[in-house]
């Protein structure tokens, strides 16, 4: 390498090269001086082809980009086809520079610590001579982001002694790895301080950037073989299997539909489970719960993936009378909110997916009941959301929300990605998905950030989720609610000189926080004339803001829809470029249309006893 690049250069450099040809696909920049070195080596990488970079200003956004992009290459990858190749996980880095840019990528962070999801953060940072002395935009990073991250370490400033490249290219290597979790089955972000002395710039035009000879002399990089899963894993479940459920949160996986079909269990499925769907699936499963008759021979529930949408779901799992069974691969934590469960597992061995003929000891009463229950829920929600329900328009019919998430699922395939906002939009999808798709392969993958379940940088995430399906012919839309867009109405901007994408937004603009009124403020605002001019101020939260001229600020196509046909031919149209479809529905009446329909489903299933 040149001997008239300045250290921070050169370590740069070899950082950028070794990042790319250990597999890193992405990487997203918001700009900065003090991250200058990596920024002018991450501009000559992409140029060369090596890797593909994204830039953006708001480092919130930046962050959030990056998550979808790793979230989106790990559903294609997971989407492949028996006969396609299948790539191992590619983390996507993420680099900004010092000071409250660092302190930014917190809620990405905390996302991808939640989920799982590899994330690599490059924070540049002023050298150790300049910490604590009232440096511009200097503070304490390390460590910011506490136990949200699999592996951190701060890196000295380079100065050019022998063995330094060596000695962060070994370093980086165990980022990689901890990021994938290769250890310990439990991937998520990790964060690489990054100090830089000066000067940060090269001294002249740059040189070319290296390939084989980043590396000294002699170095070796170290092989992380993942641990092979325990020969004969095969976990006794408890009880009579005709008395089991199958819960699939966020996350779950096909394994999760596959066990339920295989032993003959009825199937409570998020819409982000990645188990939606099949015969035993159970329709508007949040309102059958309430009714007792059923749900009173529950004896044991097995857990997949991370349920977080449903009330109701807990009640079940908090049951003293319930055995829970949560199968929770990798080294991380295990969902238990009730902190009922008697058994942890790894996994279950291969013969619990298999089909068999098993029906249990009341020759599959059991599951008929249940399945029959969830057909009477399907009608009564199909009723619900017809286009006959809402022929009147979506701004004064009943359930406009619910029919609005019906016609964005129903114009889905199963090649589509679907990413939809945290608050009541995955709620609704959850009601309705799967009542225009009969045929459980006809349904698309659904992608949310149920972490934490926080309306944060949903658009941003979307856009990388886009990214990475469009590699694979695959497209993709996003459902959000109108607080959850404006929250992150920055994720729109990007500029001329960044790869370009393919995404269709629906906005479901209610004029401000519905999900409250379902809640238990929404009931104390039908109180009193005061309860409800309070609940309006601080939860409901109208914002009046005109979506169009929004768009049109950051050049983005803006569409205004009133009804459920022009919104479903205006999704089946080509998507070129960003596209927000508003779609203005009510708000006033949520909570009495909520439970309107949640009797209505209770009663619907009491008739099939």
């Amino acid at each position: 390498m040149s001997a008239a690049l300045p250290p921070s250069l050169v370590a740069a450099r070899a950082v950028v090269t070794d990042l790319a040809l250990q597999g890193v696909r992405d990487v997203v920049l918001a700009p900065g001086s003090r991250s200058a070195p990596l920024a002018y080596a991450l501009a000559e990488a992409a140029e060369r082809g090596l890797l593909t970079l994204h830039v953006r200003v708001d480092e919130r956004s930046a962050g959030f980009l990056a998550l979808g992009l790793s979230r989106g290459a790990e559903l294609v990858r997971r989407g492949a086809g028996e006969d396609e190749q299948v790539e191992l996980p590619r983390p996507v880095a993420v680099v900004t520079t010092s000071g409250t840019a660092v302190a930014n990528l917190h809620p990405a962070v905390l996302e991808a610590h939640h989920t799982g999801v590899p994330l690599v953060v490059l924070a540049a940072d002023r050298p150790h001579e300049l910490r604590g002395t009232g440096a511009s935009q200097t503070t304490d990073q390390v460590g910011i982001f506490g136990s949200a991250v699999r592996y951190a370490v701060d890196v000295p400033a380079p100065d050019g002694r022998d063995g330094e490249v060596r000695d962060l290219l070994g370093t980086l290597g165990r980022a990689l790895a901890a990021a994938l979790g290769l250890r310990d089955g439990h991937p998520g972000p990790v964060h690489v301080n990054l100090a830089f002395r000066d000067p940060l710039h090269p001294p002249a035009p740059l040189a070319p950037l290296p390939s084989e000879d980043v590396w000294p002399e002699g170095f070796r990089r170290t092989t992380v073989v993942p641990p092979a899963p325990a020969p004969g894993d095969d976990p006794a479940l408890y009880g009579d299997p005709a008395r089991t459920l199958v819960v699939a949160g966020d996350g779950a996986g096909p394994v999760a539909r596959a066990v339920a079909e295989a032993q003959g269990w009825p199937l409570l499925a998020e819409p982000s489970s990645g188990a939606c769907g099949g015969p035993n699936a159970v329709a508007a499963y949040r309102s059958v719960l309430a009714v007792e008759e059923l749900t009173g021979d529950v004896e044991h529930v097995v857990v997949f993936g991370r349920p977080t949408l449903s009330r109701p779901v807990q009640r079940l799992l908090a049951r003293t009378d319930v055995v829970v069974t949560v199968v929770a691969p990798g080294g991380g934590p295990w969902p238990d909110a009730a902190r009922n469960a008697e058994a942890v597992v790894p996994a279950l061995a291969d013969r619990w997916s298999s089909p068999t003929a098993h029906v249990g000891a009341d020759g599959g009463v059991f599951l008929a009941r249940w399945r029959a229950a969830g057909r009477a829920a399907a009608a009564v929600v199909d009723g619900a959301t017809s286009d006959a329900a809402v022929a009147e328009g979506l701004l004064t019919a009943p359930h406009a929300a619910l029919a609005v998430a019906r016609a964005v699922a129903s114009v889905l395939g199963p090649d589509d990605l679907l990413v939809v906002g945290s608050s009541n939009p995955v709620r609704d999808l959850d009601l309705v998905l799967g009542l225009d798709h009969p045929q459980a392969g006809d349904l698309p993958d659904v992608l949310a950030n149920r972490g934490l379940a926080g309306i944060d940088g949903t658009v941003s995430t979307a856009t990388g989720v886009a990214h990475a399906a469009a590699r694979q012919g695959r497209r993709t839309r996003a459902l959000v609610g109108d607080l959850t867009f404006l929250h992150d109405a920055g994720g729109l901007l990007r500029g001329p000189h960044e790869p370009p994408v393919d995404l269709e937004i629906v906005v479901v603009n209610d004029d401000g926080g519905s999900i409250f009124a379902t809640l238990e403020h929404g009931e104390l605002a039908t109180s009193s004339e005061g309860g409800a001019a309070t609940f309006e101020r601080v939860f409901g939260t109208p914002h009046g803001a005109n979506l169009a001229q929004l768009c049109a600020g950051y050049g983005v196509d803006h569409q205004l829809v009133l009804d459920v046909g022009s919104l479903r031919h205006a999704l089946r149209a080509p998507t070129r470029g960003v596209q927000v479809i508003e779609v203005r529905v009510p708000r006033a009446d949520r909570l009495a249309e909520t439970r309107d329909l949640a009797a209505r489903v209770a009663a619907a299933v009491r008739e099939t006893f």
